[in-house]
């Protein structure tokens, strides 16, 4: 399954500076989740967690009082006081914060502060001046039209300047657009090259995307084993997709260490607490199935539902699988007519699901599909 995890992995995704930072859209992960592993589920009732089988993707066609330690000071070390038991007490004071000494960028912050004409005026004398922040940051307003008129071509100078002076950001960006529009085969080994450089000096969207570079042009295991090192990094600095990456090919790759396979599932929880739909699928199912550790019901449930809320389509048809089987909720086939109806009308099919929803009676297909509606209306 890792090769068909990152098989689409070739694809780099542009992402957008966001302050002083950037954001990564990376659909290439996101989207192989969508045809989604399939699901086991108890068949027996939520309380037997020993009989399990498997469940088929799924689809449909229709429109306590708080008290404090009393051990006597004789009776062995103190445990502390919690938190609650701290309430209605004075809580120390903060340390003092110490004062910021660095040079403030006044260009960028008026550009956080969204006024992006004062932050041109300051930024472009700098930029003409050599300074290859101010050249990132005058790129990117002219490349996002921000304030001013969009020029992508000069937007695309200021960029090559300021990765030509060593700026992180600036080799990413100008990476990225050397990517999106030439075929030409040097300006591709000039942008895995940028790219690269600015994972190696820290940029957390190049580690991400130079990842998938090195599984891109090294299918299999050994491009898996190269990027690894890139994806660890990306995702300890907050990047979700990289996240869910980490949580993937620790739980495929054989022959990790185990400190790593035991990680997985952290990682697959950092991934969905970002908001990651397709990690909130993912974590869902594995929850159930007990996979990468216990196995905890009314927890996936919840992850799937959440999925399911925001829109996941294979994360819809799971949960009316779960309604159906009362798994981590009580047993609602209304429930799961609406969640089955919902996941077909966006495409997906699931044979076993069209039974189940075949079999209901006509006025139980009536309250599945009025709920759908409702649902969609957000009435």
């Amino acid at each position: 399954m890792i090769r068909a995890l990152l098989s689409q992995a070739c694809r780099i995704a542009p992402v957008a500076l966001l302050a002083t930072g950037v954001l990564v859209a990376a659909p290439s992960l996101a989207e192989t989740a969508k045809k989604g592993p399939s699901v086991t589920v108890d068949d027996a009732k939520a309380g037997d967690k020993d009989a399990a089988s498997e469940v088929k993707p799924a689809a449909l066609d229709e429109q306590p009082e708080v008290k404090k330690d009393d051990k006597k000071p004789d009776d062995g070390p103190s445990t502390g006081l919690s938190v609650l038991d701290r309430m209605g007490a004075d809580l120390p004071a903060l340390p003092a914060e110490k004062p910021f000494s660095g040079k403030i960028d006044e260009a960028y912050g008026a550009f956080q502060r969204g006024h992006y004409l004062t932050a041109m005026e300051l930024a472009l004398p700098r930029a003409q001046l050599g300074d290859p922040a101010a050249q990132t940051l005058v790129a990117e307003i002219l490349d996002r039209g921000l304030g001013v008129k969009r020029d992508r071509k000069q937007a695309m100078f200021w960029y090559e300047q300021a990765a030509n002076g060593g700026d992180p950001t600036g080799m990413f960006k100008y990476a990225i657009l050397l990517m999106e529009r030439s075929a030409s085969a040097d300006d591709r080994k000039k942008a895995d090259v940028l790219m690269k450089k600015s994972a190696d000096l820290g940029n957390a969207s190049a580690q991400f995307n130079y990842a998938q570079v090195l599984v891109a042009d090294t299918p299999g295991d050994k491009g898996l084993r190269n990027a690894l090192p890139y994806y660890e990094k990306s995702a300890e600095q907050g990047i979700a997709d990289a996240q869910y990456a980490v949580a993937q090919i620790y739980i495929n790759l054989t022959d990790l260490p185990e400190d790593k396979t035991k990680r997985a599932r952290e990682w697959l929880l950092r991934a969905a607490r970002a908001g990651f739909d397709t990690a909130q699928l993912d974590l869902g199912m594995w929850l159930v199935n007990g996979t990468a550790g216990d196995r905890d019901y009314d927890t996936g449930f919840k992850w799937l539902k959440r999925a399911a809320d925001g829109g996941n389509v294979v994360a819809q048809s799971k949960l009316a699988q779960l309604y159906i089987h009362a798994i981590g909720t009580r047993p609602d086939p209304i429930e799961a007519g609406k969640w089955f109806v919902l996941a077909r009308r966006a495409g997906l099919n699931d044979p076993s699901l069209e039974d189940f929803y075949l079999g209901l009676t006509d006025q139980q297909q009536k309250a599945a599909i009025t709920a759908a509606n409702k649902y969609r209306s957000g009435s």
